[in-house]
Formats: structure tokens, sequence, C-alpha cells
């Protein structure tokens, strides 16, 4: 992607609420996690803020999400400007953006 294409896919709406529903399904898994995985108590604290504020965490996680190398691969849809990534795809690059920070 150029670097105007990568601003764009940075402030999409709909791509901020693919990345929400990403953030949403992997706090749900770090919740149900044992208690012994490691950084558990980092991880468990992102995700009961993303369970709350989940509009927010996925409009941090945006830039950092669009900076992913899948996510540059798949480059943007020209209509909408959305992301041509597949949802499979998005999760392991919310997942991956997520683990860096944590």
């Amino acid at each position: 992607m150029t670097y105007d294409e990568s601003n764009t896919l940075m402030s999409n709406v709909p791509f901020r609420g693919r990345i929400k529903v990403a953030a949403l399904k992997y706090s749900t898994y770090i919740l149900n996690e044992p208690s012994n995985t490691p950084a558990h108590s980092s991880r468990l604290r992102w995700a009961q803020q993303t369970a709350q504020a989940p509009d927010q965490i996925a409009s941090g996680l945006q830039p950092q999400v669009t900076m992913d190398d899948a996510v540059q691969a798949a480059g943007i849809d020209s209509t909408d400007g959305d992301s041509m990534i597949s949802d499979t795809d998005l999760q392991t690059a919310v997942e991956t953006t997520v683990n860096k920070l944590l």
C-alpha cells in the first residue's frame, strides 16, 4: 500500500468496526484463558478494557493494525476505502498487534 492508502485506511470507519469485532473476539479468548498464562495480568487488563470500551480500543489499534504486513499486502478497496483483508487474516493481524503491545 502507498502511504496515502495507509493513511486512508487508518481513519476508515468500516475497517475500525472490523478491528473492534476482532479485538472483542480476542478479549473473550483472553478472559477465558488460564490464569497461569504468561503475562496474564496485563492481558486480562487489556481484555477488560476492550470489553468496556471497544470503540476506543479499536481506534487506538487501527494505525498499528493498518501497518501489519498482511493488511498492507491485502490493499484497500477503491470504492469504500476498506481493507481487502479477509476476516480470518484480520483476526491474526489484530492479535499480533495486541501481543506486541502487551
